[in-house]
């Protein structure tokens, strides 16, 4: 089963449509609720008067932030958010209010029914602007005007690596912000039992997050309730957290003992959003003139919306994983997130590092070219090496870079193409790295990551339980090859039972690239267990050592003589009468890893994945019009457990890296979302995007399962570089910021006519000293 490529075990549900989504699930008695939001981007509420809403017809509850007045937030240390505004709207779209009726459209009648009155208060809507206005402050809680988080680290003594230097490079880059755009819109479903304990099923990538935080706002017990995934239509991040929603629906079924639906708008998912950070970056490096990095200082600053969400961890992770890829003997970082009126970012495919690689890629580029290197050769000479430690104290296990280099380097021809291609088209290569798996838990504890239980009946039938969530990555496939592998048996005799509170063990979600690696190596612990179970029983029965059998083709027999055995069915039950019922347990811990400073939880990982990425670029010399017409893409995903799906995992994620690229901005204008609909939000169609040759690399990691590693997330991190790089070696100029845009491409290609000013420090200069703005 290991290496092997099977559809995945959901498949036939999904394209058959049999497959129920939380918007598909429909109850006796089931009620409707839609929410009210904020218009302002920033107001205090003087009066909220729902009296109107709950007389009209057909309403069952309005519930506001008197029902839910505790405060709640996904890291435990930066909780600011309440399920419905207090007495302050920060961002267009927050919640306000709900209301619950027999359906929606008398539902959404009540909510023009709600009074609501507002006094505006000043915005913040950049970063720049949250810098410099002390005097409006969007949470009182801050320590320094709208700073949320500060960041300071030192690894070595950088000011002696710039001495040391014979180019010493600095650059600017702005990555702006983008939305995860699922194709499911958010959506839950609450009930509530005579006896009080209340089932959510909600869209959800965390399902034990969302069962912590629902029992703690409603003031529960978390044995009274549970909380079930449904399929999820993708996440990508968005759906890390609860939400409004998931609180108001738990409530309403709490008071009122009868079921009751929320379905999102795909404006009201854009409000939701939790997306890509837009960030500022400085970045400084300095090199010797064979191109060895002798320093490197990166300040970035987040423009992190309204709430904290994920930003304590995001403003580490910009900086954190920037060592993983190259030797860097000296390194500093400092960085902020910053509060504005817009809505909260979070975790997006690629968490906190997708933005300073592409700085640094970008920069590396530059270097390269001052120092005349080839780009690609340049990327092998720095790649850090396997099982090492970085100067930041990140453990590297097995790291197939160079090969990826290679792989990418020789699919594309790139030595005998770039510099001799057309005018107007080019190439660019980028590489990164990617966490597999947060070394560190959201809630510092020494428990498990990762928990699964597996069963054994009768009649051979097998059942996988796991608390993860499948959300399109193939996850619940991944699961049931592993113990399908262990017992011989096929696919078809599997049932993976995933995201159910009640009934599986805990898992802590789909985020951060790590249920194959975690979940993987707990299926295979606790289908190992109950293999030697089945040896014994079936050596004992046939009179042979165990140590002679295998599994195999649904049968336990002899290893060198496959006719001397028996049926999987017949083992288990010769199994159940020596031991009893056939169940076994296996969890996942991570090692500890990392350093003592403060942030060192952030960033180690058990190991981490390899990516890189050639791009070809077309520029448009009337339009200026950018076409990506080819991207190849090699991830060392440690081994390939399922190669279809890891190909599929590369794709998606050079298509979402596009689509960052070239076309996709959360942008606002006054506070207002300018474009919160996917008519306006430019995604990649299928004619946009490009063909992708999807590589895989092999380095069999010792610690994953059967050597693997992620492959969810990484493969994103290089595609937008190397589409930047492409562009400066078609038209000769660079743009330093996301998207890439024809617009942009024109003043760049205006500006390369103007003299231009030393892009290094000249070899004896002095260094000036670094300071952070406020």
């Amino acid at each position: 089963m290991i290496g092997t490529s099977l559809p995945k075990i959901d498949s036939y549900a999904k394209v058959t449509g049999a497959a129920k989504y939380a918007d598909d699930l429909t109850l006796p008695r089931m009620a409707h609720g839609r929410i009210l939001r904020s218009p302002h981007p920033h107001a205090r509420i003087l009066r909220l008067d729902i009296a109107r809403a709950r007389a009209h017809p057909g309403v069952l509850d309005v519930i506001t932030a008197a029902d839910l007045p505790r405060r709640y937030g996904i890291m435990p240390t930066t909780q600011d958010e309440y399920p419905f505004a207090l007495d302050t709207v920060r961002y267009v779209g927050e919640p306000v209010a709900a209301v619950v009726a027999v359906d929606e459209e008398t539902a959404e009648e009540a909510l023009d029914l709600i009074e609501v009155v507002y006094a505006p208060l000043p915005t913040v809507s950049t970063i720049e602007e949250a810098l410099a206005r002390e005097d409006i402050r969007l949470h009182d809680t801050t320590k320094r005007g709208n700073i949320m988080k500060e960041v300071h680290l030192d690894f070595g003594d950088v000011d002696e690596g710039f001495a040391q230097a014979d180019l010493v490079r600095e650059d600017t880059f702005f990555f702006e912000g983008t939305t995860h755009a699922p194709m499911e819109e958010h959506s839950c479903v609450a009930d509530c039992r005579p006896d009080g304990k209340i089932t959510l099923w909600t869209s959800t990538q965390t399902p034990h997050y969302v069962h912590r935080e629902v029992a703690k706002v409603l003031e529960i017990p978390r044995s009274r309730l549970r909380v079930i995934v449904p399929p999820v239509g993708g996440g990508f991040g968005g759906k890390c957290e609860p939400f409004a929603h998931d609180f108001a629906a738990a409530l309403f079924a709490l008071r009122h003992g009868r079921p009751v639906k929320f379905t999102l708008s795909r404006e009201e998912v854009f409000y939701c959003h939790r997306g890509r950070h837009p960030v500022k970056m400085i970045l400084k490096t300095g090199v010797k003139r064979d191109g060895a990095i002798t320093a490197v200082h990166l300040q970035t600053f987040l423009d992190g919306g309204a709430y904290a969400s994920y930003g304590l961890a995001t403003v580490y992770y910009t900086g954190a994983l920037l060592t993983v890829t190259y030797k860097i003997p000296r390194y500093k970082f400092d960085g902020m997130r910053l509060y504005t009126n817009k809505p909260a970012c979070g975790p997006k495919r690629g968490h906190g590092s997708t933005q300073p690689r592409y700085a640094f890629e970008c920069q590396l580029d530059k270097i390269a070219e001052q120092l005349g290197l080839d780009p690609a050769a340049y990327r092998k000479q720095l790649a850090i090496e396997p099982y090492s430690t970085t100067v930041n104290g990140l453990r590297v296990t097995s790291c197939g870079l160079v090969e990826c280099v290679d792989k990418v380097v020789e699919a594309s021809r790139w030595r005998e193409r770039r510099g001799r291609m057309p005018a107007g088209t080019g190439l660019g290569i980028a590489i990164s790295s990617y966490v597999t798996g947060a070394g560190k838990a959201i809630y510092w504890n020494d428990m498990p990551h990762s928990g699964v239980i597996v069963t054994i009946d009768r009649g051979g039938g097998v059942a996988v339980l796991c608390g993860s969530s499948d959300i399109g990555q193939g996850s619940d496939t991944m699961l049931a090859q592993i113990v399908a592998h262990e017992l011989g048996i096929a696919l078809l005799d599997i049932r993976v039972y995933t995201g159910d509170t009640d009934l599986t063990p805990v898992d802590l979600g789909s985020y951060s690239s790590r249920v194959t690696f975690m979940a993987g190596n707990a299926a295979r612990a606790a289908a190992t267990k109950l293999r030697a179970l089945l040896f014994e029983a079936a050596a004992a029965h046939l009179g042979v050592p165990a140590e002679r059998l295998t599994a195999a083709d649904g049968r336990i027999h002899l290893a060198d003589d496959p006719a001397t055995g028996l049926a999987f069915a017949e083992a288990a039950q010769l199994a159940e009468a020596a031991h009893g019922t056939l169940s076994a347990v296996g969890s996942y811990t991570p090692p500890k890893l990392g350093g003592e400073f403060k942030g060192a939880g952030v960033g180690i990982s058990p190991a981490y994945s390899y990516t890189a990425c050639v791009a070809q670029v077309a520029v448009d010399p009337d339009t200026y019009d950018l076409r990506v017409e080819k991207l190849w893409v090699a991830h060392d995903c440690g081994r390939a457990l399922n190669p279809t799906l890891v190909e599929g995992q590369i794709e998606g994620s050079a298509y979402m890296g596009f689509g960052e690229a070239v076309l996709e901005e959360q942008v606002f204008r006054k506070g207002l979302h300018k474009i919160p609909s996917l008519l306006e939000y430019k995604l990649p169609t299928i004619y946009d995007t490009p063909e992708i040759v999807a590589l895989t690399v092999e380095t069999h990691d010792h610690e994953g399962p059967y050597g693997a590693k992620e492959a969810g997330e990484g493969p994103l991190n290089p595609i937008i570089p190397a589409i930047a790089n492409a562009v400066y070696d078609a038209i000769r100029a660079r743009v330093d910021s996301t998207p890439i845009t024809p617009d942009k491409i024109a003043r760049a290609l205006k500006e390369r006519q103007r003299p231009l000013p030393a892009p290094a420090r000249p070899h004896g200069a002095p260094t000036p000293i670094e300071v952070m703005p406020l």
